[in-house]
């Protein structure tokens, strides 16, 4: 075979992997919100987990997808590895979707489907009915290229060199790795196992051979996973990691049944057409599978566990120290432990405010990951904290429980802005560093003398209300301190103004600086809102101190 006879194969493995790809996008894109919030609001129930993994991923016609979903709510901290490993195995069995499709053999009406399709995109106007039609002409366009792929392939058959190098297979261990091989490069097991089928539909893979291929298959798909989690949080890898603890021993498993069982002779008698053995046994294994690892799904996470060890410091875990959802059944106990997670989530921001405040004035961008890392568990602890803090607040509290938590209502809002204002600072810090931006001596000693007094500010405030007492002393020295941040800001900014008609800053720079000082003031404020939120507190009239105010 010369090489233009290779052209119409090689367009129809083009259309078949664009047909698969436009289907799954179609389908994702159409309903990919709600599949998103069917696996949020997945239970503790293990086998639940795994029926929505096999409903997503049979709509989405994408294992990869889901897991992508799964990783991003063991992330936020909504699902658990115990859930996520459910949902995995569930994934694999709907994967499968694609390939009894093409053992149905629907090439007869993929044109009418691609047409339809194609028409109803290209002149409706509506976002959910073009994404439908998008899948109905992926549908089209995948039974198209099937066709034109495997029609192109019949012409190996009279082939001696490729039956010369088919037989080279006959290990299954060769070809357990082409199919590893192949699902790595094409980055689809759905793909990779529709062109198995069309290799097979033409008589050119028998199935003893088939079964090993479609083994490394499962195989490879686990390898573009564990590919796309490197570099991520531990509990990414550990999600990859156990997708390929449960496919590697799937496929011994079923290396021992083909070698000591008629295991062959079985898909052989399920039908006469290769197409439908192979489809039966991707089935098969995916079902079979999960049956028997199923309930060894602890021991999975175990292992993976094991494998990918705990490297996340502990301000970067998504999770409550402190709080969990069934103390709400002891009301007082709750609200403790619901402000020892707010003052936890104080500290958090405070050290990464001042974690943001070193970066920008040391010229360091080597925290800017580190900042961002910790802002989400801010993030995270807002919205949970928040959360819970209305089921609380729903309980039958005491007085002074239910003026507390309103307090914390409050507080874990000036916590969230002050970790907002640490974003700020270390994206200056990255602009100044791309930008090449200098910043004059002056400038950088007034930006010290700032940190330094709103981490005084921010000390005090935090402590105050870590112990729910603020003294009248205590109020006097906030009360200084936050009027000190405010009368910098307007020194510092005045004095910029003198550097800039003396030309000794750059204007970009400038800017820059004034929009920091902004972000030091508004900490200030923020600080002192959470030590006034404090219940029995001194009058807010108690003055400053004008010996520590001098001092500035």
């Amino acid at each position: 075979m010369g090489i233009a006879q290779f052209l119409p194969m090689f367009a129809g493995i083009g259309l078949f992997l664009y047909g698969i790809t436009a289907m799954g996008e179609g389908l994702e894109y159409a309903a990919g919100s709600k599949m998103k919030k069917i696996l949020g609001a997945l239970t503790k129930n293990r086998l639940l987990a795994v029926l929505m993994g096999a409903l997503v991923t049979g709509l989405i016609q994408s294992s990869t997808a889901t897991t992508v979903m799964v990783v991003g709510f063991v992330n936020a901290g909504l699902m658990n590895l115990a859930q996520a490993v459910g949902v995995i195995m569930g994934a694999n069995i709907g994967t499968t979707v694609t390939s009894v499709l093409i053992a149905l053999d629907l090439t007869a009406i993929a044109p009418v489907a691609l047409f339809i399709g194609v028409f109803i995109m290209l002149f409706v106007k509506k976002d959910i009915v073009k994404h439908i039609a998008q899948t109905v002409a992926g549908f089209g366009m995948l039974f198209w290229g099937m066709d034109t792929m495997s029609s192109s392939m019949a012409p190996l058959r009279d082939s001696p060199v490729f039956a010369e190098w088919m037989t080279g297979f006959n290990n299954p261990f060769i070809g357990i790795l082409v199919g590893i091989v192949v699902t790595v490069v094409i980055q689809s097991s759905s793909a990779s196992v529709g062109i198995l089928q069309a290799l097979a539909l033409q008589g050119l893979v028998p199935i003893n051979l088939a079964i090993y291929i479609l083994l490394g298959q499962n195989i490879g798909t686990c390898l573009t996973a564990l590919l796309s989690a490197v570099g991520t949080k531990t509990n990414t890898k550990r999600t990859a990691c156990i997708h390929l603890l449960f496919n590697v021993i799937g496929s011994l498993i079923f290396l021992m049944i083909t070698a000591f069982t008629p295991y062959t002779s079985l898909l052989e008698s399920i039908s006469d057409n290769v197409s439908v053995q192979i489809s039966a046994a991707h089935i098969i294994f995916n079902v079979v599978s999960t049956i028997i690892l199923f309930p060894f799904a602890n021991l999975l996470i175990k292992m993976a566990c094991l494998l990918v060890p705990d490297k996340e410091p502990e301000d970067s875990k998504l999770e409550y120290k402190f709080y969990d959802e069934h103390l709400l059944t002891t009301p007082p106990v709750a609200v403790e432990q619901i402000g020892k997670e707010v003052v936890r989530m104080a500290k958090l921001a405070r050290d990464n405010f001042d974690r943001a405040a070193n970066a920008l004035i040391n010229n360091d961008t080597s925290k800017k990951e580190k900042i961002e890392s910790v802002e989400e568990v801010v993030n995270f602890l807002n919205h949970g904290i928040t959360r819970n803090l209305v089921k609380i607040n729903a309980l039958d509290l005491d007085y002074n429980d239910a003026k507390y938590i309103g307090r914390l209502f409050h507080v874990v809002n000036d916590i969230e802005r002050i970790g907002d204002h640490a974003v700020n600072l270390v994206e200056a810090e990255v602009v100044r560093n791309n930008e090449k931006l200098a910043i004059s001596e002056g400038a950088v000693e007034e930006l010290k003398t700032m940190h330094k007094c709103v981490m005084d500010l921010l000390d005090a405030s935090i402590n105050s209300f870590e112990k729910q007492e603020l003294t009248f002393d205590e109020a006097k020295y906030i009360e200084t301190l936050e009027t000190i941040s405010d009368n910098l800001k307007e020194k510092y900014q005045n004095a910029h103004l003198q550097r800039l008609n003396e030309e000794h800053c750059e204007t970009r720079a400038g800017m820059m600086f004034v929009n920091t000082l902004i972000d030091f003031e508004r900490v200030g404020d923020h600080a002192k809102n959470i030590a006034f939120a404090v219940g029995k507190k001194p009058d807010s009239k108690a003055g400053i101190d004008e010996a520590l105010l001098s001092a500035y």
